[in-house]
């Protein structure tokens, strides 16, 4: 019988700490399958800080480093300029990336920093006890927002794709989401178009990927999937909010008098 479907080698086979429902599986697998199909599993390194994925370094099959909260992009950092020749990603939360870790996330895309960057935004700390996340939505309902978040109080939600897509040295801003079949292969091939970024030397890539909670949003599964939907879609829109190759090609029809549709 022939095999359809089979683990990614740079998966490890082992059982996943995460709860169930929760979507860090599928997109630890989609990491895992674009390694595998770029044959970079030999010359890749992860950084994972402290937060729910604080254990993948015992689900990939490539060399990964352990960072302090927040601190990812700056070990990517220097990772990154001490072997160039290597393909080095992050893989953080939103509490991690969008609050403790803001300064190096911003800092490390001004500076262009050629790393990419795997930003998974469920809206609240995971790990850590559900507590109110920058990226929680205005209204909902966590462990230090029992009333719900209220901007007058607690500001608004950040919208890291928007904002980072504001500096020169950001090469791509995409969020995805892993909802639906669709959504899962749009963020597979943009996941790939980060690593391919950093080997062309594009500067800073981030695929920012809108997942659930089960354990903290206090719902089902299913039901994650369909507040993902009805609450988080709208208020996080998909798509992609910066691509210098596509600015590029852009201009290049321009300068060639061709126009842009």
């Amino acid at each position: 019988m022939a095999v359809v479907f089979e683990r990614p080698h740079a998966l490890c086979d082992v059982r996943l700490h995460y709860c169930a429902g929760c979507t860090h599986g599928i997109i630890h697998r989609l990491v895992a399958e674009v390694i595998d199909e770029m044959g970079i599993e030999g010359t890749t390194v992860g950084v994972c800080p402290v937060g729910c994925s604080v254990f993948a370094y015992n689900y990939f099959n490539c060399d990964m480093i352990e960072a302090p909260h927040g601190r990812a992009p700056a070990v990517a950092t220097g990772v990154k300029r001490a072997r160039p020749d290597l393909n080095v990603f992050t893989y953080q939360g939103d509490g991690d990336l969008a609050a403790i870790g803001t300064a190096e996330t911003v800092h490390a895309a001004t500076r262009g920093e050629n790393i990419a960057v795997i930003f998974v935004n469920n809206g609240t700390y995971g790990m850590t006890g559900g507590q109110m996340a920058p990226t929680t939505l205005p209204g909902q309902v966590t462990t230090t927002s029992p009333y719900g978040r209220d901007p007058r109080k607690a500001g608004y939600p950040i919208h890291v794709c928007e904002m980072l897509a504001t500096l020169d040295g950001t090469a791509l801003a995409v969020r995805t989401a892993v909802d639906t079949v669709p959504h899962i292969r749009e963020t597979k091939k943009m996941i790939r178009k980060a690593f391919e970024n950093q080997q062309k030397g594009n500067g800073f890539s981030i695929v920012e990927v809108l997942s659930t909670c089960p354990s903290n949003w206090g719902l089902t599964p299913k039901e994650c999937i369909e507040r993902l939907q009805k609450d988080c879609i709208p208020y996080y829109p998909l798509g992609t909010y910066k691509d210098v190759e596509i600015e590029v090609a852009n201009a290049d029809k321009l300068a060639m008098g061709g126009g842009t549709k």
